[in-house]
Protein backbone atom coordinates (compact mmCIF):
# COMPACT_ATOMS: atom_id res chain seq x y z
CA UNK A 1 0.00 0.00 0.00
CA UNK A 2 1.35 3.40 -1.35
CA UNK A 3 1.60 6.19 1.37
CA UNK A 4 1.72 10.04 1.16
CA UNK A 5 3.04 12.94 3.16
CA UNK A 6 -0.25 14.96 4.41
CA UNK A 7 -1.00 18.19 2.05
CA UNK A 8 -1.28 20.38 5.15
CA UNK A 9 1.83 20.49 7.49
CA UNK A 10 1.45 19.76 11.33
CA UNK A 11 2.59 22.14 14.08
CA UNK A 12 3.69 21.29 16.78
CA UNK A 13 4.87 22.93 20.36
CA UNK A 14 7.99 22.34 22.06
CA UNK A 15 8.29 22.17 26.15
CA UNK A 16 9.16 25.15 27.71
CA UNK A 17 13.07 25.55 28.68
CA UNK A 18 15.40 28.54 30.03
CA UNK A 19 15.45 31.45 27.45
CA UNK A 20 18.92 32.04 25.73
CA UNK A 21 18.27 35.75 25.53
CA UNK A 22 16.64 37.12 28.47
CA UNK A 23 17.34 35.94 32.25
CA UNK A 24 14.34 34.53 34.16
CA UNK A 25 12.19 34.06 31.37
CA UNK A 26 11.48 30.89 29.59
CA UNK A 27 11.37 29.91 25.67
CA UNK A 28 8.90 27.94 23.66
CA UNK A 29 9.14 27.43 19.57
CA UNK A 30 5.40 26.80 17.72
CA UNK A 31 7.25 24.34 14.79
CA UNK A 32 6.72 22.56 11.63
CA UNK A 33 8.84 19.91 9.58
CA UNK A 34 10.46 21.10 6.24
CA UNK A 35 10.15 18.07 3.76
CA UNK A 36 8.78 17.21 0.44
CA UNK A 37 8.88 18.45 -2.89
CA UNK A 38 6.74 21.77 -1.60
CA UNK A 39 9.30 22.50 0.64
CA UNK A 40 10.68 25.73 -0.87
CA UNK A 41 7.21 27.19 -1.20
CA UNK A 42 6.46 26.61 2.31
CA UNK A 43 9.41 27.98 3.50
CA UNK A 44 9.07 31.20 1.57
CA UNK A 45 5.73 31.58 3.02
CA UNK A 46 6.11 30.76 6.66
CA UNK A 47 9.40 32.93 6.28
CA UNK A 48 7.01 36.09 5.29
CA UNK A 49 4.72 35.53 8.66
CA UNK A 50 8.10 35.12 11.00
CA UNK A 51 9.57 31.69 11.00
CA UNK A 52 12.94 30.50 10.58
CA UNK A 53 14.63 27.42 9.16
CA UNK A 54 16.42 25.47 11.29
CA UNK A 55 18.08 22.18 9.30
CA UNK A 56 14.00 20.41 7.94
CA UNK A 57 12.09 22.50 10.72
CA UNK A 58 10.53 26.06 10.65
CA UNK A 59 9.93 27.18 14.05
CA UNK A 60 8.73 31.00 15.81
CA UNK A 61 8.30 31.80 19.25
CA UNK A 62 5.18 31.02 20.96
CA UNK A 63 6.55 31.89 24.33
CA UNK A 64 3.19 31.74 27.08
CA UNK A 65 4.49 34.88 28.79
CA UNK A 66 6.29 37.20 26.52
CA UNK A 67 6.07 37.99 22.89
CA UNK A 68 9.54 39.88 22.84
CA UNK A 69 11.82 37.87 20.38
CA UNK A 70 10.17 39.53 16.78
CA UNK A 71 11.68 38.50 13.68
CA UNK A 72 13.48 41.34 12.11
CA UNK A 73 14.18 42.07 8.25
CA UNK A 74 15.49 44.63 5.72
CA UNK A 75 14.02 46.43 3.63
CA UNK A 76 16.94 46.46 0.76
CA UNK A 77 15.50 49.57 -0.92
CA UNK A 78 15.01 51.83 2.42
CA UNK A 79 18.11 50.85 3.55
CA UNK A 80 21.01 53.59 3.31
CA UNK A 81 24.30 52.84 5.63
CA UNK A 82 25.43 55.13 8.11
CA UNK A 83 28.77 56.91 8.29
CA UNK A 84 30.51 54.05 10.45
CA UNK A 85 28.91 51.45 7.96
CA UNK A 86 30.76 52.90 5.51
CA UNK A 87 33.71 52.85 7.17
CA UNK A 88 33.08 49.21 8.22
CA UNK A 89 32.54 47.98 4.82
CA UNK A 90 36.00 49.85 3.82
CA UNK A 91 37.47 48.42 6.28
CA UNK A 92 37.01 45.30 5.14
CA UNK A 93 37.47 45.41 1.62
CA UNK A 94 40.17 42.76 2.01
CA UNK A 95 38.05 40.30 2.04
CA UNK A 96 36.53 38.06 -0.77
CA UNK A 97 33.41 36.85 -0.85
CA UNK A 98 32.98 33.31 -2.42
CA UNK A 99 29.53 31.56 -2.60
CA UNK A 100 29.12 27.34 -2.59
CA UNK A 101 26.50 25.01 -2.38
CA UNK A 102 25.84 23.89 0.81
CA UNK A 103 28.51 21.54 2.38
CA UNK A 104 30.57 21.60 5.15
CA UNK A 105 34.68 21.81 5.25
CA UNK A 106 36.97 21.29 8.05
CA UNK A 107 38.02 24.74 7.65
CA UNK A 108 34.77 25.83 8.24
CA UNK A 109 34.25 23.64 11.42
CA UNK A 110 37.55 24.82 13.11
CA UNK A 111 36.28 28.61 12.31
CA UNK A 112 32.58 27.93 13.80
CA UNK A 113 34.36 25.85 16.79
CA UNK A 114 36.44 29.65 17.78
CA UNK A 115 33.69 31.57 17.31
CA UNK A 116 31.61 29.29 19.79
CA UNK A 117 34.21 28.70 22.42
CA UNK A 118 34.92 32.81 22.02
CA UNK A 119 31.47 34.27 21.99
CA UNK A 120 28.73 31.63 22.83
CA UNK A 121 30.83 28.70 24.87
CA UNK A 122 27.41 28.39 27.52
CA UNK A 123 25.27 27.68 24.58
CA UNK A 124 23.34 24.84 23.21
CA UNK A 125 25.73 24.80 20.00
CA UNK A 126 28.87 24.75 21.97
CA UNK A 127 29.08 20.67 22.02
CA UNK A 128 28.49 19.98 18.49
CA UNK A 129 30.37 18.29 17.14
CA UNK A 130 31.80 17.93 13.16
CA UNK A 131 28.80 15.66 11.90
CA UNK A 132 26.30 17.87 13.74
CA UNK A 133 27.62 20.53 11.95
CA UNK A 134 27.73 19.12 8.77
CA UNK A 135 24.03 18.10 9.00
CA UNK A 136 23.05 21.60 10.19
CA UNK A 137 25.18 22.97 7.05
CA UNK A 138 24.17 20.53 4.15
CA UNK A 139 20.72 19.49 5.38
CA UNK A 140 18.74 21.84 3.57
CA UNK A 141 16.12 20.76 1.67
CA UNK A 142 15.57 24.21 -0.19
CA UNK A 143 17.62 26.73 -1.71
CA UNK A 144 20.42 27.45 0.19
CA UNK A 145 24.23 28.73 -0.21
CA UNK A 146 27.13 28.83 2.04
CA UNK A 147 28.70 32.47 1.72
CA UNK A 148 32.34 32.54 2.71
CA UNK A 149 34.90 35.85 3.61
CA UNK A 150 38.34 35.46 2.37
CA UNK A 151 40.95 37.14 3.88
CA UNK A 152 42.90 38.49 0.32
CA UNK A 153 46.84 38.47 2.17
CA UNK A 154 46.75 35.30 3.70
CA UNK A 155 43.97 33.53 1.84
CA UNK A 156 42.38 32.46 5.53
CA UNK A 157 38.49 31.67 5.80
CA UNK A 158 37.39 34.68 8.10
CA UNK A 159 33.90 34.75 8.12
CA UNK A 160 30.82 32.08 7.02
CA UNK A 161 27.29 32.51 6.48
CA UNK A 162 24.77 29.99 5.73
CA UNK A 163 22.46 31.40 3.48
CA UNK A 164 18.80 30.89 2.11
CA UNK A 165 17.61 32.25 -1.12
CA UNK A 166 13.68 32.93 -0.77
CA UNK A 167 11.41 34.13 -3.48
CA UNK A 168 11.41 37.53 -1.92
CA UNK A 169 15.35 37.86 -0.21
CA UNK A 170 17.81 36.25 1.59
CA UNK A 171 17.69 34.32 5.05
CA UNK A 172 20.70 34.41 6.66
CA UNK A 173 20.46 31.26 8.83
CA UNK A 174 23.72 31.45 10.93
CA UNK A 175 26.74 33.51 10.57
CA UNK A 176 29.85 32.65 12.94
CA UNK A 177 33.42 34.81 12.49
CA UNK A 178 36.98 34.86 13.54
CA UNK A 179 36.35 36.00 17.23
CA UNK A 180 39.29 37.65 18.25
CA UNK A 181 38.71 40.73 15.18
CA UNK A 182 36.24 42.69 16.81
CA UNK A 183 37.66 46.35 15.25
CA UNK A 184 36.39 44.11 11.73
CA UNK A 185 32.68 43.60 13.19
CA UNK A 186 32.45 40.86 11.12
CA UNK A 187 28.86 40.14 11.95
CA UNK A 188 27.59 43.95 10.89
CA UNK A 189 30.04 43.54 7.88
CA UNK A 190 28.35 40.12 6.13
CA UNK A 191 24.71 42.09 6.97
CA UNK A 192 26.42 44.94 4.96
CA UNK A 193 27.29 42.29 2.21
CA UNK A 194 23.83 40.62 1.72
CA UNK A 195 22.62 43.44 1.79
CA UNK A 196 24.26 44.10 -1.70
CA UNK A 197 23.80 40.45 -2.61
CA UNK A 198 19.85 40.96 -2.43
CA UNK A 199 20.14 44.17 -4.18
CA UNK A 200 22.39 42.83 -7.07
CA UNK A 201 20.04 40.17 -7.02
CA UNK A 202 16.63 42.19 -7.27
CA UNK A 203 15.60 40.56 -4.35
CA UNK A 204 13.10 42.81 -1.64
CA UNK A 205 14.69 41.79 1.74
CA UNK A 206 17.26 40.15 3.57
CA UNK A 207 15.82 38.21 6.49
CA UNK A 208 18.23 38.40 9.81
CA UNK A 209 16.55 36.17 12.22
CA UNK A 210 15.04 37.66 15.72
CA UNK A 211 15.62 41.54 17.37
CA UNK A 212 14.87 41.07 21.00
CA UNK A 213 14.26 44.34 22.80
CA UNK A 214 16.97 44.15 25.74
CA UNK A 215 19.00 41.43 24.64
CA UNK A 216 22.43 42.83 24.24
CA UNK A 217 23.06 39.78 21.56
CA UNK A 218 20.12 40.92 19.60
CA UNK A 219 20.70 44.66 20.01
CA UNK A 220 22.85 45.22 16.75
CA UNK A 221 19.69 44.46 14.40
CA UNK A 222 17.85 47.52 15.20
CA UNK A 223 21.09 49.95 13.92
CA UNK A 224 20.44 49.16 10.15
CA UNK A 225 17.90 51.45 8.52
CA UNK A 226 14.87 50.14 6.70
CA UNK A 227 14.29 47.15 9.65
CA UNK A 228 11.07 46.05 9.78
CA UNK A 229 9.68 43.68 12.39
CA UNK A 230 6.91 40.82 12.29
CA UNK A 231 4.22 42.51 15.03
CA UNK A 232 0.79 41.32 15.93
CA UNK A 233 0.50 39.21 12.60
CA UNK A 234 1.73 41.76 10.41
CA UNK A 235 5.81 43.43 8.97
CA UNK A 236 5.97 47.07 10.82
CA UNK A 237 8.92 49.91 10.08
CA UNK A 238 10.86 50.28 13.25
CA UNK A 239 11.04 53.38 13.27
CA UNK A 240 12.64 54.46 17.14
CA UNK A 241 13.65 50.86 18.88
CA UNK A 242 14.33 52.86 22.20
CA UNK A 243 10.66 53.47 22.03
CA UNK A 244 9.33 50.34 21.41
CA UNK A 245 6.94 48.66 23.66
CA UNK A 246 6.28 44.97 23.28
CA UNK A 247 3.38 43.13 24.74
CA UNK A 248 4.31 40.77 27.90
CA UNK A 249 1.06 40.48 29.55
CA UNK A 250 0.28 36.72 29.46
CA UNK A 251 -3.25 37.99 28.01
CA UNK A 252 -1.66 39.15 24.98
CA UNK A 253 -0.35 35.81 23.66
CA UNK A 254 -2.91 34.39 21.93
CA UNK A 255 -3.71 30.37 22.35
CA UNK A 256 -1.71 27.88 20.29
CA UNK A 257 -4.67 27.12 18.11
CA UNK A 258 -5.51 30.60 17.28
CA UNK A 259 -1.48 31.44 16.06
CA UNK A 260 -1.96 27.98 13.91
CA UNK A 261 -5.24 28.99 12.37
CA UNK A 262 -3.95 32.50 11.48
CA UNK A 263 -0.99 30.93 9.63
CA UNK A 264 -1.77 31.20 5.77
CA UNK A 265 -0.46 28.13 3.93
CA UNK A 266 0.78 28.12 0.25
CA UNK A 267 -1.57 25.86 -2.10
CA UNK A 268 1.02 22.96 -1.62
CA UNK A 269 -0.46 20.89 -4.18
CA UNK A 270 1.07 23.29 -7.12
CA UNK A 271 3.89 24.65 -4.78
CA UNK A 272 2.30 28.20 -5.52
CA UNK A 273 1.10 30.57 -2.68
Amino acid sequence: MRHSLPIAPQFYVTAPQPCPYLAGRMERKLFTSLQGEDAQALNDSLSQQGFRRSQNVLYRPSCSECSLCLSARIDVERFTPSRSQKRLFKRNRHLARRATSPWATEEQYDLFCSYLKERHADGGMADMDVFEFAAMIEETPIRSRVVEYIDRQDNTLTAVSLTDVLEDGLSMVYSFYQPDLPQQSLGTYMILDHVDIAREAGLKYVYLGYWVPGSPKMGYKSRFSGLEIFYRGRWTVLNDPDAFEADLHPLSVDPISEQVANISLPDLRRGKP
